[in-house]
């Protein structure tokens, strides 16, 4: 892996997967339900460090309650701003296999059609909450879903 990220513009990523993948280690703590930003900070500038090719490093943030309950945010780094999205407390969980290939994915359609990073990063994040509750590998989510999400916030109120 590490002889292909020197030909990557963007890593997307959890932290386990920068530890064992590219050897890098983060002072992280994965099973106390907390996540230390500062560490994910340092953890995204020491890869971008490493690998002057990197446009960025996307990194998924789970903040693990049980397996059917977890926090779920991510951060990103563009090596000019360290942003971190929204969180969103997932409860009653149906799949959690695919929601990282749907960060990925939103995460890649955001950064070819809206305006910042900051929005890229608030869609994937969107995205792969709602694939959470989806069973299979795949979101069934459309762009519209996602848009309903952001606009409401995660209230349960009905969009119109």
């Amino acid at each position: 892996m590490r002889e292909l990220v020197k030909h990557v513009d963007l890593a997307i990523a959890n932290e386990e997967d920068v530890q064992m993948a590219l050897g890098i280690q983060a002072e992280v703590d994965v099973y106390s339900g907390q996540l230390d930003l500062g560490q994910y900070e340092k953890l995204s500038a020491s890869v971008l460090n490493q690998y002057a090719n990197l446009k960025g490093i996307a990194i998924t943030l789970r903040k693990s309650r049980s397996a059917s309950h977890n926090g779920w945010s991510a951060c990103l780094n563009d090596r000019r701003t360290f942003m971190v999205s929204r969180s969103y407390e997932i409860t009653h969980i149906v799949d959690r296999v695919g929601s990282g290939d749907c960060f990925a994915a939103g995460l890649i359609y955001g950064f070819q059609t809206l305006p910042t990073h900051q929005d890229a990063l608030e869609f994937a994040v969107a995205a792969s909450c709602l694939k959470h509750s989806i069973p299979g590998d795949f979101s069934r989510s459309t762009v519209d879903d996602v848009n309903a999400l952001l606009k409401g916030g995660g209230s349960g109120r009905v969009q119109r």
